[in-house]
């Protein structure tokens, strides 16, 4: 998986979080919004960062932070839909999305710390 198609996906699923949270606000949710709100953007901005790390193992930790931001906005999304934030078709979609972005951060962590050992 090309490093650009992870930065283009998490900007999309960015901009899919940031429309999401609009939608909660004006239903006066405001603690789960803001949440996944962090948690949804931060993936894209880690793996942007990545770009420019101070090294080997500056990128993988800043993979390795998205994932974990992955992993959280997964929860949020979870919680939205069990307590009828958000619809089935939503939720899907967006976790759908999510679950790509983490598959591609777990292959790009074990690809860049795999060509550290050679």
């Amino acid at each position: 998986m090309s490093e650009s198609k992870l930065r283009t996906l998490s900007m999309g699923f960015a901009v899919q979080i940031l429309d999401l949270v609009k939608e909660l606000k004006e239903k006066h949710e405001t603690i789960i919004s803001n949440q996944i709100g962090r948690s949804g953007t931060s993936i894209g901005a880690n793996i942007f960062e990545a770009r420019h790390a101070q090294g080997r193992k500056d990128f993988i930790s800043k993979l390795e932070i998205a994932l974990k931001e992955a992993s959280e906005t997964d929860y949020w999304l979870e919680l939205l839909h069990q307590t009828n934030y958000i619809d089935d078709a939503k939720y899907k979609d967006l976790i759908d999305q999510c679950t790509s972005l983490r598959v591609m951060l777990m292959a790009s962590c074990r690809t860049a710390k795999g060509r550290g050992e050679k």
